[in-house]
């Protein structure tokens, strides 16, 4: 909406080109998003449905009583703000809608007596992510991911150096793209709910994560003449999707407010699984799903160990993880960690191991 103001009155007052800069534009989301969800949760804070402890957790006993689901008080915030400050895509509106349908599902499970069972809310998962893949293709006929620390052919002068760490980007097929975008988005999902039990690291984890992957769109893969330089695909919604992260790392930063120990309310599923669809819709944005692995690693690490360890117990009869999980648990209970021992820890890890890949993945190319 903004960015179509700036285009509309520029020749009337020439200030309002800035609404075209993606710069501006990541820091109107921001601050919106920011005020907007401190707001909304200081005002509205006392109708979310109150937390019935996680079955097995560590602190569960700690979270029983306290405000939950807060997710469906700052994921409608993120949303409208996000449709005012970046350029407009009917694709990228597709995506936001199902955000809501992520919140909205995540916020019937917090207010139920009765938790929903994994199998129900991982078949919606699947469902929701089916359809954001299908957006993200976004009707092309075929879709091309760059890989890892491989550079890609630049031309018939790259055939005269041997071709040694020269790999073309891969180009898939639509639904090929499709299941794998699917399998991506459902796990960050579901790793990003597993994550949440902790004051305060979930939102931090995730804001590192988010900080990560708005440079690379921004600065990266958003930008051409950066991405000529790192031989890299240049996009040109990476800086639009840029103003979508600043937008979540603004609603981030409101709800931390108000998270962090002893926190005064919990994002819930309601926000959980919003925000890790929001992670994986980021990292397919990039053209590269291994940055995953680079920007979240202490998530999926925290989160994603959890459910493969589900799936070995529950489905395939086998212990074969041999730690509590997801870990901050198991650093909680197993090592005698205090709480904020593990958020700044943990936060600490991912602070220096992010940035560090991301240099690696980039330049070794």
């Amino acid at each position: 909406m903004l960015y179509w103001v700036g285009q509309q009155f520029e020749s009337l007052w020439g200030p309002m080109r800035l609404l075209q800069s993606h710069l501006v534009l990541c820091t109107l989301g921001a601050m919106f998003a920011a005020v907007g969800s401190f707001f909304v949760l200081r005002r509205w804070a006392g109708t979310l449905p109150l937390d019935r402890g996680r079955e097995h957790a560590a602190q569960a006993t700690e979270a029983i009583g306290k405000p939950t689901g807060a997710g469906a008080l700052f994921i409608p915030v993120t949303v409208l703000v996000a449709l005012l400050v970046s350029p407009w895509d009917p694709f990228r509106a597709v995506i936001l809608l199902c955000v809501l349908l992520a919140m909205g599902a995540g916020y019937l499970d917090d207010r139920s007596p009765n938790s929903w069972g994994r199998v129900r809310k991982g078949l919606i998962d699947l469902a929701i992510s089916m359809v954001v893949a299908w957006a993200m293709i976004g009707g092309e006929s075929s879709i091309e991911i760059w890989l890892p620390f491989f550079a890609p052919k630049m031309g018939p002068e790259a055939l005269l150096d041997g071709t040694t760490g020269m790999l073309a980007p891969i180009l898939c097929q639509p639904w090929q793209y499709g299941v794998m975008a699917t399998l991506l988005l459902w796990f960050t999902i579901n790793s990003t709910n597993c994550s949440d039990g902790v004051d305060g690291l979930s939102g931090s984890l995730l804001s590192l994560a988010l900080l990560g992957l708005g440079g690379v769109l921004y600065g990266v893969v958003g930008h051409i003449d950066s991405a000529h330089y790192l031989l890299v695909p240049f996009y040109e919604d990476g800086a639009s999707w840029a103003v979508v992260v600043a937008t979540t790392l603004g609603t981030l930063a409101a709800y931390l407010w108000f998270n962090a120990h002893p926190s005064q309310l919990m994002m819930g599923d309601a926000g959980s699984r919003a925000l890790g669809l929001l992670l994986g819709v980021f990292v397919l944005a990039t053209g590269n799903p291994f940055l995953l692995l680079v920007v979240a690693l202490l998530l999926l690490a925290n989160g994603g160990t959890g459910l493969f360890k589900i799936g070995f117990i529950k489905y395939l009869k086998l212990d074969l993880i041999r730690i509590r999980c997801p870990l901050h648990d198991h650093f909680l209970k197993n090592c005698g960690w205090s709480s904020t021992q593990v958020l700044v820890r943990f936060v600490i890890l991912q602070a220096v191991l992010a940035p560090l890949l991301i240099v690696i993945l980039l330049k070794v190319r």
